[in-house]
């Protein structure tokens, strides 16, 4: 932080991050895959909770917190808030207004795939989209380039070179400094990575769900994959939508987002209640709660980068950095039995 901007924010009494920040050991780093780039094992995603709907000092509040407990890279994307945009129009006003001089401290990723914009070239992954979208989401944020732009999901009605190209082009322009993709399985990750290499971009990341009940990863060989090719897994839903916390310790109630958004069908939910019982009790063994095991066990492997974890208020996010992804091969057994 230059001077005049620390005596003007001093003057005012205003709230600065933690000076402590990077000596209370509370975060750990690990590279993204193979790059040069490290993230905190813990990111913070802004899809819930950051929108034009929500209270904005407490957006700012849970954005210190995650910041000054080591938290550096927050993931966003075109269409997160809701009102799409809005929580890009949130993170940059906090930016500006709290953060002015941090910005190389932080890493800032987003994304486009999803609808956004009405007509044929607000959605999918078309060169013109994807340069459209991010110039919206530079100035949105008000930043002149994100660490990390991410085609959001796969899109089979555009030639995936066209998509790999637009991004291998962003960077190379400056917009972005890594390229990364997002719910690509092991067979669409294969081909985009031929292409990146062909390119010579510096395609570092694959952002997926992944968690003690979703095993997609580790069922299709992307995992597998992921770590002999050398980029690196970081991982939404690592939770599972709340189901491995505390939340839904007496069920899931008919009117919750889970239920509503369809994203687990009704016989899948009732067989992972009864995982998930057995799960918290296992980790009341180990001396932790749900979440933290949830947490830990998917970062028990190098290949997973980091965790993006969603809160709605600063005390969640302290809860989600007690992790400890060290495991005997007893207590991974005993889990798999669980899970399987």
């Amino acid at each position: 932080m230059d001077e005049e901007t620390f005596l003007r924010m001093m003057k005012n009494k205003e709230r600065l991050p933690d000076p402590m920040r990077y000596k209370k050991e509370a975060m750990h780093y690990r590279r993204a895959g193979g790059s040069g780039l490290k993230l905190p094992e813990v990111s913070l995603g802004l899809w819930q909770n950051f929108g034009s709907f929500d209270h904005f000092e407490t957006m700012r509040d849970m954005i210190f917190t995650a910041f000054d407990n080591g938290i550096t890279h927050f993931d966003l994307a075109n269409n997160y808030g809701p009102r799409p945009g809005s929580a890009e129009e949130n993170f940059g006003k906090i930016l500006r207004e709290s953060f002015r001089g941090y910005r190389d401290e932080m890493v800032i990723s987003t994304k486009a795939g999803f609808p956004m914009w009405k007509g044929p070239y607000g959605n999918g992954g078309s060169k013109k989209y994807l340069v459209a979208s991010l110039d919206q989401s530079l100035a949105r944020i008000g930043l002149d380039y994100v660490d990390i732009y991410y085609h959001h999901r796969p899109a089979p009605e555009t030639p995936v070179e066209e998509t790999c190209y637009a991004l291998h082009r962003i960077v190379e322009q400056g917009k972005a400094l890594y390229a990364g993709i997002s719910n690509y399985d092991r067979a669409q990750a294969e081909t985009a990575v031929k292409i990146f290499r062909e390119l010579k971009t510096p395609f570092i990341l694959d952002q997926v769900c992944y968690n003690l009940l979703d095993r997609r990863v580790e069922e299709d060989g992307l995992k597998e994959y992921a770590r002999t090719q050398g980029f690196g897994l970081i991982v939404y839903s690592p939770l599972a939508q709340g189901l491995l916390t505390d939340k839904y310790k007496d069920g899931v109630p008919a009117d919750s987002r889970i239920r509503k958004s369809g994203t687990l069908k009704e016989e899948k939910l009732r067989a992972a209640e009864g995982k998930i019982a057995l799960l918290r009790a296992f980790a009341a063994e180990r001396g932790q709660t749900l979440p933290e095991l949830a947490l830990s066990w998917v970062l028990k492997d190098d290949v997973v980068s980091s965790v993006i974890i969603g809160a709605s208020s600063s005390e969640q996010i302290l809860e989600n950095i007690k992790i400890d992804p060290s495991f005997t091969e007893e207590e991974l057994k005993k889990i798999e039995e669980i899970c399987r």
